[in-house]
């Protein structure tokens, strides 16, 4: 039925309201940019998801999920095996939600809310199934919004510099070297990032190198790798900025992310669609 649902939740049709998938393990591909009709909340149990829209790229932990409205235009990638679920939500109901893509604190109501819903087969619901699914409406339009993102600035001399950082964050070049190496005075850069991200240029490459770090040690790449791979000095001075931003050490943090299975999960491997 994963498939049956995969092509309906690709389609324009009103019905049912929301389609909702879940995959116990799964990896999804790069399917290149696309959008779909449909509103789509992704979200994960465990392990990390990136996913871009062109101007903006998250990296979704575990307890999180990215919300795309109807047509953005997106795509999408894990990194390595993830327990993962995705709900799609019929564009007449998108009304009063986030009218721009985002990343939301996932509360364990609204991630249930989708599991249960995953078992629902065909297009008509009861009576039953249209309140739990207006409960995760509710839960979705109440979510807190996260501001763990990566702005991609649009001078086109800033977004060389972004994509150089993004292809390697571990990249020690100094900011004046960066401004000499696109054509772009030092202070020119600094100021632009600014404007352009809402960041620092030191902040947004503190962010790039933490996003690919998450991604990194989702694939499970030993911390000390990550560490000196990214640029770091040690490895002490990455778990502290880890720990800074995210609240835990990136042990603490992965361990956290491992929860058994629900019962009836399936194995899948499929595209972010």
């Amino acid at each position: 039925m994963s498939g049956d649902k995969f092509a309906l939740a690709a389609g324009d049709s009103r019905e049912p309201i929301i389609i909702a998938i879940y995959q116990a393990r799964a990896e999804y591909g790069e399917p290149g940019m696309h959008s779909h009709p449909r509103g789509q909340l992704s979200g994960l149990r465990r392990g990390v998801i990136t996913v871009g829209t062109g101007t903006r790229t998250w990296v979704v932990p575990a307890d999180h999920a990215v919300w795309l409205p109807p047509h953005q235009p997106h795509h999408g990638y894990t990194h390595g095996e993830v327990e993962g679920w995705s709900c799609y939500i019929a564009e007449s109901a998108c009304g009063t939600l986030p009218d721009r893509p985002c990343i939301i604190k996932v509360s364990g109501l609204l991630r249930e809310a989708v599991i249960r819903a995953s078992g629902w087969q065909g297009r008509e619901m009861d009576a039953a199934q249209w309140r739990l699914a207006m409960v995760l409406l509710d839960e979705l339009r109440a979510a807190p919004v996260e501001p763990f993102n990566l702005p991609m600035p649009a001078d086109p001399r800033l977004a060389r510099i972004a994509r150089a950082l993004l292809d390697d964050p571990g990249d020690r070049r100094s900011m004046d070297a960066w401004a000499a190496w696109a054509g772009v005075s030092e202070r020119t850069l600094s100021r632009r990032f600014v404007v352009e991200t809402g960041y620092s240029y030191t902040v947004w490459r503190q962010r790039a190198r933490l996003m690919r770090a998450l991604e990194m040690l989702a694939e499970g790449t030993p911390v000390t790798t990550v560490a000196l791979d990214l640029g770091y000095d040690s490895v002490s001075a990455f778990i502290a900025v880890f720990k800074r931003i995210l609240g835990v050490t990136p042990s603490a943090y992965f361990s956290s992310n491992a929860r058994p299975d629900p019962p009836g999960a399936a194995f899948g491997r499929r595209p972010l669609s």
